[in-house]
């Protein structure tokens, strides 16, 4: 196994089946390049679809929920790896830990969340891992239009914006989430953002 790719997506299937299909697609891929999944640890919506494709094509998965959530979004008893922790923070960290890069496929606030805060974190170095929205279905379009009018309105410096990668297809998605994070110049180091906290 190559490493772990993140995956945020919902714990809803959505309203067109296409999600569905797109995160069956998606999981497969992952194991087929010999990659791993680490997710949110759930078994229903496209949460489970894109674990029981990964398991299913003979992939790894390593699933992190925490523990007031593993009624509510039904943890999956059948992976390799389930680790229940305490809080939401805690579970977005330690996936953040454990993935080489992030896919993020359609979801609700939660999903947001998770994909927003690596985008922040890559902004400020407190990461360097590639995140990529899979947007076969066209469900990003409106919010991928807002990150270009947030750029555009002077709060996001423009090479700020090559961050979050787009791609089409779950093999160009596992390619970029793969590979390495995007160079951009005028990024904070871990180095800068240490200096900047021990000085307030």
């Amino acid at each position: 196994m190559s490493g772990l790719i993140c995956v945020y997506c919902g714990s809803s299937s959505g309203a067109r089946p296409e999600f569905a299909d797109e995160a069956r697609r998606l999981g497969t891929e992952i194991a087929r390049a010999g990659f791993g999944l680490v997710y949110g640890g759930g078994r229903i919506g496209l949460m489970g679809i894109v674990a029981d494709a990964v398991l299913e094509a003979g992939g790894h998965v390593h699933g992190v929920i925490p523990e007031h959530l593993v009624r509510a979004e039904t943890a999956h008893t059948g992976l390799p790896v389930l680790d229940m922790v305490e809080s939401m923070h805690e579970r977005k960290a330690r996936m953040a830990e454990l993935a080489t890069g992030f896919i993020v496929m359609p979801g609700g606030f939660g999903t947001f969340d998770e994909a927003f805060e690596i985008l922040t974190w890559n902004q400020l170095g407190l990461v360097t891992k590639p995140l990529v929205f899979l947007d076969g279905t066209g469900f990003y379009g409106p919010l991928l239009a807002a990150l270009d009018h947030v750029v555009e309105s002077g709060f996001v410096a423009p090479q700020f914006r090559r961050i979050a990668a787009v791609a089409r297809t779950p093999e160009e998605a596992v390619r970029i989430a793969s590979g390495p994070a995007p160079d951009v110049p005028g990024k904070l180091s871990s180095l800068d953002v240490t200096a900047k906290r021990s000085s307030l």
